[in-house]
């Protein structure tokens, strides 16, 4: 296995070829101290050498012990008030509001393989020998509380995963105000906090900062994970580099409220917490009731970021995402939004599509503005039946007629809100979430339906299902364009408005296992007006996620650079939309665009049926081009080569497990007078191979391709791949790059 754990001085050592994760249980107090995360190290029957202390004066210590204060010990699931005042993992109050417990060891117990969670999205392993999995249990005999903290560490991934759970064995409620998914405490502060922000069309910005004393913290309280905040932070060293040094990695999978938290204390300890938002929860623990937390995945690193990010690909990809799609490439699409937006028919519906079959498109879908009367944004959601005045034959018919055209048919929905005037509104006013007595917010001219409610979800399922089941839908485009406000459910009590978030989200993760359970076949793409719920949790549920309504490949280059810190290729919706851009009005060349694009899905949102017949040209070359090497796009591996957050340049590369290919993207944003001639050092090569790039006469070494790299020069690209470089060359400029194994002599 790969816990051991000695049990003469209870402790407990997960290891794999890569990583250490060392703690014990306290002699005295019975808690949790954690000893060492990091590099891996040898197994010794005892670490009772690791352990630091010192007596400081101004410490509350427990009665005897002049180092027992637990301000002054790395603790591993940490509470609040009972010598320790740094923020805590977790907080449980009972009937008299009383907030101090004590949890102490009781037991622990060894599971090979990893144990699923229950109606919450997880990594998991398809052979239990992929990982094992340590339950420490915890007992609080005043709460008759039992708590369970569970680690999971793969076997051949840089990668331990934990959760929590609550157990009440007592007879009376008690009240869970925090529950942090997990816990680390770092002996030292020199790190770099590294995190992902933004706002609407702005997603997956890159902040790097120094820790500093106190507090600095990530969050959503909006309902989803957000456009703000992507739910995941990394710790580094000052002197880790993309491909070099150390870094821990944190990723919370769980598409709602979060919190990732770092404090540095007084005497240079960071805490790392990350899990559900205190802020506004308040869970009812009933007798015999329990609570489980979302899944913190943590990865380590010694080898720098490009390391930490293949790890959360390789693990995303592979044992996060499930089912008929987490190994098939996914369909070129087409998406009518940019083209059409609300004013279509069936008759320019089909015209689009009969365009798109012939430039070699495979999934036509339809979005926004095919049900009730959806003219606009301003009415119709929750209607889920079909705007005749548009679509004569239904949604059945029209799917019938693309798929009789030779392509697949996808359909857009956004069923968790309601708009006002709707049947559904009528019927079922109470249905929104709003607050008794006070005014409910409009946002985007629509309403958030209580998906707490179970029977919201099954009136939204039925009429779901009535569309999919009749029809030939290949596709789901899932979005959710408006936040959370006045969160409170009209049939939970007072005492348990605090779960309304939560139990949203849990509404949200059961409509898609009920839809995936019985369409399995179907494709699902999660969206959030863009990138507000790109997160784990959704990619447990829908493969790829529409990473931005911003389609302008300039922008796209910060944005999907930033969301590969943490997702993989194969998540990351990426369309070549029309010019001038409808997000910030930039033109680009058509082939920058594709540049950009062909490293996600790969699609497009554009009016096809206008294109010249020199663009029809390009579309049939950059999709014959992402067919020919959608398999390494979407399976290969992904290093980052240059950073659009710190350069006028970007590149990165995907290499194929076997090495024997790769395709190299390069971007320069800014033209510049009389300029030098750049060079791209890739990575990821066999140094003893000979590669050609772009079907060229000219021979490399792997090895003279990763030190001294690809030169820039103009004259360097063949006649095969100059359609990319020849139109607009004084303008946005991009360059893809072919390397393969040379086969000849």
């Amino acid at each position: 296995m790969n816990v051991n754990a000695n049990t003469e001085t209870k402790e407990f050592h997960l290891f794999n070829q890569n990583v250490s994760y060392i703690f014990r249980v306290l002699e005295k107090s019975h808690y949790l101290e954690n000893l060492y995360y990091g590099s891996r190290v040898k197994h010794r029957e005892s670490f009772h050498h690791l352990i630091e202390r010192e007596v400081r004066p101004s410490s509350n210590l427990f009665e005897g012990d002049h180092t027992s204060s637990l301000e002054h010990i790395r603790q591993e699931y940490p509470s609040y008030g009972t010598t320790d005042f740094r923020y805590p993992a977790y907080m449980v109050t009972d009937q008299v509001n009383a907030h101090i417990t004590d949890f102490q060891f009781e037991d622990y117990k060894l599971i090979k393989g990893k144990p699923t969670l229950e109606k919450l999205p997880a990594t998991y392993v398809e052979d239990p020998n992929e990982a094992d999995t340590l339950e420490i249990t915890l007992y609080d005999a005043v709460t008759q509380t039992k708590l369970i903290l569970s680690y999971t560490i793969y076997a051949n991934r840089n990668v331990i995963t934990r959760n929590t759970k609550f157990v009440n064995e007592g007879t009376t409620a008690v009240y869970i105000n925090n529950a942090m998914s997990a816990s680390v405490d770092f002996p030292d502060d020199q790190y770099e906090m590294i995190h992902l922000y933004g706002a609407w069309a702005r997603e997956t910005h890159m902040e790097t900062r120094t820790l500093s004393k106190g507090i600095q913290s990530i969050s959503s309280a909006r309902g989803a994970s957000s456009h703000v905040h992507n739910p995941f932070l990394a710790l580094k060293r000052f002197d880790t580099t993309e491909h070099s040094g150390e870094v821990f990695g944190f990723s919370l999978v769980y598409s709602g409220n979060f919190l990732g938290q770092v404090e540095v204390d007084s005497y240079n300890v960071t805490r790392v917490t990350m899990g559900i938002n205190p802020f506004q929860f308040k869970w009812k623990l009933n007798p015999n009731e329990y609570f489980q937390t979302p899944e913190c995945v943590m990865v380590y690193s010694n080898k720098g970021l490009n390391e930490m990010s293949q790890t959360f690909h390789q693990l995303y990809h592979s044992r996060l995402v499930r089912g008929y799609w987490r190994d098939k490439v996914r369909p070129i699409l087409i998406n009518n939004w940019e083209a059409t937006y609300f004013d279509f028919d069936e008759e320019k519906i089909l015209n689009i599509v009969k365009s798109s079959k012939e430039l070699g498109i495979e999934l036509f879908v339809l979005d926004d503005g095919w049900f009730g009367k959806r003219d606009d944004d301003s009415s119709s959601l929750g209607d889920w039946f079909e705007y005749e005045e548009k679509l004569p034959n239904g949604i059945d018919g029209l799917s019938e007629k693309v798929e009789a055209l030779g392509m697949k048919f996808g359909l857009w929905f956004e069923p968790e809100m309601v708009s006002k005037g709707t049947k559904l509104f009528e019927e079922h006013p109470d249905w929104i979430i709003s607050t008794p007595n006070r005014r409910a917010s409009h946002g985007r001219n629509q309403f958030v339906l209580d998906f707490s409610r179970k029977e919201v979800v099954d009136h939204i399922f039925i009429l779901m299902d009535n569309i999919i089941k009749k029809s030939k839908i290949s596709y789901i485009k899932w979005d959710m364009n408006r936040y959370i406000t006045e969160a409170y459910s009209k049939v939970l009590e007072s005492d348990q408005q605090g779960e309304v978030f939560h139990r949203y989200i849990l509404g949200v993760y059961e409509l898609y296992e009920r839809l995936i359970h019985k369409y399995p076949h179907i494709l699902f793409e999660s969206c959030a007006g863009g990138g507000a719920r790109f997160d784990p949790g959704m990619l447990y549920y829908a493969p790829q996620t529409w990473t931005s309504d911003d389609t302008d490949a300039v922008e796209r280059l910060k944005i999907q650079y930033g969301t590969s810190m943490v997702y993989p290729l194969s998540s990351i919706g990426s369309h070549v939309s029309a010019v001038p851009n409808h997000q910030v009005g930039r033109i680009t060349p058509l082939y920058t665009r594709a540049n950009v694009a062909f490293f996600g899905t790969f699609g497009y949102e554009l009016d096809v049926t206008k294109l010249t017949d020199g663009e029809k040209d390009q579309v049939k070359q950059q999709v014959a081009f992402f067919k020919e090497n959608r398999e390494l796009i979407s399976n290969g591996t992904f290093y980052r080569l240059s950073n659009p957050f710190t350069s006028n340049e970007t590149s990165w590369m995907v290499v194929s497990t076997d090495k024997k290919e790769a395709i190299v993207g390069y971007y320069k944003v800014l033209a510049k007078p009389n300029d030098s001639y750049s060079r791209i050092k890739v990575k990821g090569l066999d140094p003893e191979r000979l590669y050609t790039i772009n079907n060229s006469t000219i021979t490399h070494y792997g090895d003279e391709l990763m030190n001294i790299g690809i030169i820039l020069a103009e004259n360097y690209t063949d006649r095969a791949s100059e359609y990319w470089s020849r139109e607009h060359p004084h303008d946005y400029y991009s360059k893809i790059f072919v390397i393969k194994e040379c086969t000849g002599s």
